[in-house]
């Protein structure tokens, strides 16, 4: 029987690599699986080496405390690759551990995937000098990176975005206003503050008090918070004594049914802003992380824009207000504006489309895309 090792470091590889593993199983019956993930991949019967959670972290600084313990975990990993010897690893994501265990494995001759390309094109692109011989096949999310890759001696498979197996596009919003008791005329703003604790942390409080800051202005607003497992917890407690208290969501059915119910959306930048896209919902990206990872990284990224939608588009579709322009006043104002304005929501909307149509593969899904190219590495 086929044993493919698959590695998820984080929510969005969870979800990823349970579509992975579904795809997987339809095109060869019987494929075992082994590695780490969430509960959507153990829910497909991977059980994890140790609990996803313990890599959920994000910042230079913030990961200096838990280097050793990522460490030590990381090499656990690789001797377990080493000893089950799979068909075939795929590595998820998470280039911050998953590239340091595909480097141990160099050299092995273990077959190796890696799904979602690095983002080097954002930044770092000499880290593109370390790639060759960690990976036999490169997945990529984003019709762009191929060509990237190519032009550094890379090869790249586009199996397109797996937003668009999402569901975020088939939300009710009727059924969200019933099921939480939402009057019928009011609006309803979606504030996605990620997936991190270090996320969360230092964009809670900056969501507070711009929703104290709206009020005034629109007494109907209602603030939908849709969170990810591993941060329910703390965001429910932060979110419990706010001026204005959210509905806080938690499972995917109820956000996608809120998106379709939202007047527009604050949200932190990633792919939150793919799904939003893909809604139809108008937005305003923020982003906040320590200030002096916030002052190496400037020196670092090559991009023009933050968000997703915007690298995509090729110009300012969305407003993006990062570091210190995401304040209160600021994020208020844009908001505002959006809620304000029907024109400027419309034309966010229809510059998504077009954004939409270019993250699709040439036929079918993403994710039997991405299952086909890592069974092509096995025949």
């Amino acid at each position: 029987m086929t044993l493919i090792y698959l590695v998820a470091g984080e929510e969005s590889g969870d979800v990823l690599g349970a579509r992975l593993m579904a795809a997987l199983m339809a095109q060869r019956p019987g494929v075992r699986f082994a590695g780490l993930g969430g509960r959507r991949m153990m829910a497909l019967g991977l059980e994890p080496l140790f609990p996803m959670r313990e890599l959920a972290v994000m910042g230079l600084l913030e990961v200096l405390p838990k280097v050793f313990r990522l460490r030590a975990r990381l090499h656990e990993m690789a001797a377990d690759v080493l000893a089950r010897r799979p068909d075939v690893v795929v590595t998820i994501d998470s280039p911050g551990f998953t590239l340091r265990l595909l480097g141990l494995l160099r050299g092995s001759e273990l077959k190796r995937v890696h799904y979602v390309a690095p983002q080097v094109w954002a930044w770092r692109e000499r880290r593109v000098k370390k790639f060759p011989g960690l990976w036999d096949r490169l997945l990529c999310l984003l019709p762009f990176e191929p060509g990237f890759f190519a032009r550094h001696g890379l090869e790249g498979v586009f199996v397109g975005h797996p937003v668009l197996e999402s569901g975020a596009d088939r939300g009710d919003g009727a059924r969200f206003r019933a099921r939480h008791g939402v009057a019928a005329g009011a609006r309803l703003l979606v504030v996605m503050p990620g997936s991190r604790g270090s996320e969360v942390s230092r964009l809670l409080p900056v969501l507070a008090a711009t929703l104290e800051r709206l009020r005034p202005r629109f007494p109907d607003l209602v603030a939908v918070v849709p969170v990810a497992d591993a941060v329910a917890e703390t965001v429910i407690a932060a979110t419990a004594g706010w001026a204005v208290k959210p509905i806080v969501v938690t499972e995917i059915e109820d956000k996608h049914d809120a998106f379709a119910a939202a007047a527009a959306a604050l949200t932190k930048s990633g792919t939150s802003t793919l799904e939003l896209a893909l809604a139809g919902v108008a937005m305003v990206v923020t982003y906040r992380v320590n200030p002096l990872t916030a002052m190496i990284a400037r020196r670092l990224i090559r991009t023009k824009f933050a968000a997703i939608v915007n690298i995509l588009a090729g110009r300012a579709v969305v407003p993006e207000l990062i570091q210190q322009d995401s304040n209160p006043a600021r994020l208020a104002d844009e908001i505002g504006a959006l809620l304000s304005d029907p024109a400027a929501a419309a034309a966010q909307r229809a510059a998504f489309a077009r954004v939409v149509e270019d993250l699709h593969p040439q036929g079918g899904l993403p994710s039997a895309a991405a299952a086909q190219a890592v069974l092509g590495l096995l025949t």
